[in-house]
């Protein structure tokens, strides 16, 4: 139990500060200073900054969600469950902006520090919505697509919807319009993959 707390402490502090000074800028000595610990510790629970790193985007992001979210909307409505997903995806997304600008900013700059954790995060989250498109298709709700390039293609309309909104345009839309667009995109896409 006292593991788990002080795993706890060092992930909310990495969130913090990979949140606030970016990854490159968010020291392992940091980190350990906020949770309270020898930077020692810090390396006995996470082996290397890379690999709490990644632990913090399959903790805090979207990712986890998701998995909990899909058993729950595995009885709903096509159209419904996707819409339930996409309005989760977008408002954790809103949560987590000054961590993804920063991550999207250092990739560009520091790619060979960064890029193969930050993908290997997004395909397991595409990874993660195609098994549930799979099962779709065996149940012969959805055509025969493949079901990475359909979660790739439904999560990237969202993301891009965030993106231009949040991170280009900097202004968050208010509820009405950000449900009728994440609407829209829904009803695009079931129209696009119903059997």
């Amino acid at each position: 139990m006292h593991d788990q707390t002080t795993r706890d402490r060092i992930l909310e502090s990495a969130l913090h500060l990979f949140s606030t000074k970016g990854y490159i800028g968010a020291t392992t000595k940091e980190i350990a200073k906020k949770a309270g610990l020898a930077e020692v510790t810090l390396f006995r629970h996470f082996r290397s900054k890379e690999k709490l790193f990644e632990t913090v985007l399959n903790s805090y992001t979207f990712l986890p969600d998701l998995k909990g979210l899909l058993p729950q909307v595995s009885d709903k409505p096509y159209e419904e469950s996707l819409l339930i997903i996409a309005e989760r995806f977008y408002d954790k997304l809103s949560e987590r902006k000054e961590m993804i600008q920063l991550v999207q900013a250092e990739v560009q700059r520091y790619p060979e520090k960064l890029l193969k954790t930050y993908q290997k995060f997004i395909y397991e989250l595409w990874h993660t919505l195609a098994l549930y498109l799979n099962e779709l298709q065996k149940k012969r709700i959805i055509t025969k697509l493949d079901p990475e390039i359909g979660a790739r293609a439904f999560l990237g309309m969202c993301f891009a919807y965030f993106n231009a909104q949040e991170l280009m345009l900097n202004k968050t839309p208010d509820k009405k319009t950000k449900d009728e667009t994440l609407k829209g995109f829904v009803q695009i896409f079931v129209r696009g993959t119903t059997a």
